[in-house]
């Protein structure tokens, strides 16, 4: 049978009848108890309620099941983890693989409650952490240590969107020591542009709140695991009481119909207006990983099939706190938030000495206002004429 391409994936899988019981989406199952009629029946659901039988709400119910099936099959890998946020996605997948004495590695440009986990939680449990430039490549190697056991990788990177080689980081890794489990974050990606999986890569961590939800409108996290990983990170999530509530796995087996072609508008229009921005007098860098001004710009064509609408740019100038709020309070499109994703569009504006703080390795320091911006599916003229409108008052100021 010929391989189902993505879109079609998208749409199909997940759908099995067990699961949709002759409608077209998966039923939601909201249940804590299941009953059993025999203890024979009660014994096999024992005996198989890590392999998708029902069992106990917490490891999950029909409607976990099928989302829990289509991100496997999406991300081609041997079983997919839920939990109540993508932070949690992170933080757990992580404490799956470390104990007390271990040593991490993490990118130096990755989302800040990661660093944050790091360094204020694991730091107490004896667990070390050391960053590194995300542009490294296989220059990882002299960075691991005996006690090595997750390197952590986020590509694009937080904020200034580098993209990582990640063929010359698992090589290097698998050489130093082929055991060490390597975690990504995959959310810019939406776990479809970028296939974690067949790049080497253990556990694939993505914020389902993001793009496969789609709506602003619930929080959701996913880890999808290789053969060699699923079990462990299954039973030690299970352990530390994770699950996600179903309604909102419903709402994210919803999203994914929709993902491939909500996708390619954010692709295009957030393409169009990097491409705008970059023409701007009042702009000194764009860093959108289409573009060849964006740090790994070559590594994202030879690995991604695509981009999202998550991008940055660099003023010349760092504006006072006074345009800074002028510029943001005033946009009519873009709204500020703590989020991405969405259908809507938003921005946030973060000052030198913050993106200095949040960096953690040797870099350049950028002396410009940094904003990142969320293209959402509104017509891209009219992001562009409000992005314009921010620079007119600028001007005027």
């Amino acid at each position: 049978m010929t391989e189902k391409k993505v879109e079609t994936l998208l749409v199909s899988t997940g759908r099995q009848k067990k699961y949709t019981q002759g409608s077209v989406n998966p039923l939601i199952q909201r249940t804590s108890s299941i009953i059993f009629d025999t203890v024979e029946d009660l014994q096999h659901a024992l005996k198989n309620c890590a392999n998708g039988e029902l069992f106990y709400g917490r490891r999950g119910t029909l409607t976990h099941f099928a989302f829990q099936e289509a991100m496997t099959e999406l991300e081609g890998g041997a079983g997919c983890s839920l939990y109540p946020s993508g932070a949690a996605a992170i933080t757990h997948s992580i404490l799956a693989f470390v104990e007390t004495g271990d040593h991490i590695l993490l990118a130096g440009a990755a989302y800040e409650p990661t660093q944050d986990f790091c360094n204020k939680f694991l730091k107490k449990m004896g667990v070390s952490a050391d960053y590194f430039d995300p542009m490294i490549g296989d220059g990882i190697a002299a960075l691991i240590q005996p006690n090595t056991k997750v390197v952590f990788l986020e590509s694009p990177g937080s904020l200034t969107m580098e993209v990582q080689d990640v063929p010359a980081i698992v090589r290097a890794v698998r050489q130093v020591n082929p055991d060490i489990v390597i975690i990504i974050d995959n959310t810019w990606a939406a776990g479809i542009l970028f296939k974690a999986l067949e790049f080497g890569i253990d556990v694939s961590v993505q914020s389902a709140t993001k793009y496969i939800i789609g709506h602003s409108d619930g929080m959701l996290g996913t880890a999808v695991a290789n053969a060699r990983c699923w079990n462990q990170l299954r039973e030690r999530s299970y352990l530390l009481g994770q699950i996600a509530d179903p309604d909102t796995v419903y709402m994210a087996n919803r999203g994914l119909r929709t993902l491939s072609v909500r996708l390619k508008h954010h692709e295009e229009s957030s393409i169009r207006i990097a491409k705008w921005l970059a023409e701007q007098p009042e702009v000194a860098e764009v860093y959108h990983p289409a573009l060849p001004s964006c740090p790994g710009h070559d590594y994202f064509q030879r690995d991604f099939t695509g981009s999202s609408g998550l991008f940055s740019f660099l003023l010349n100038t760092r504006l006072t706190a006074e345009q800074l709020a002028d510029y943001l309070d005033n946009l009519s499109h873009f709204k500020m938030a703590f989020s991405w994703g969405g259908f809507e569009s938003l921005i946030l504006g973060i000052q030198p000495e913050i993106l200095k703080l949040i960096r953690q390795y040797d870099a350049t320091q950028k002396t410009g206002t940094l904003f990142r911006l969320h293209i959402g599916l509104e017509n891209p003229q009219d992001l562009i004429d409000d992005l314009a409108n921010g620079f007119a008052r600028l001007a005027m100021r």
